[in-house]
């Protein structure tokens, strides 16, 4: 029984500085432009664009996909400053994307 009890905790410890590594080494870098675009967006996720929520759009949007805001409910301002905001800012690749007003 001692045996066994042994065996799984260093069986655990492996396993556990498997993941550690494979965390620290795998990782994928986001795009953070994603996470301030979203922040732009209204948040109300009524998928009126086509996406399932604010966030899907966001990165349609900094991916290239989408080359017009498609927020219905996002006022003109904030459309205009997620304009500004891609075209200024650059990626991990160090593009930056145009948009249609």
């Amino acid at each position: 029984m001692l045996i066994a009890v042994v065996m799984m905790l260093i069986l655990g410890a492996i396993l556990g500085l498997g993941l550690g590594f494979a965390d620290k080494f795998l990782k994928v870098e986001q795009d953070k432009r994603v996470d301030d675009v979203t922040s732009m967006l209204p948040g109300y996720n009524c998928g009126g664009c086509g996406f399932p929520g604010c966030s899907g759009m966001a990165e349609a949007l900094v991916s290239g996909d989408m080359d017009t805001i498609a927020c219905k409910p996002c006022k003109a301002e904030k459309k205009q400053e997620i304009i500004d905001y891609l075209k200024n800012t650059p990626g991990p690749d160090g593009s930056t994307i145009q948009l249609k007003g």
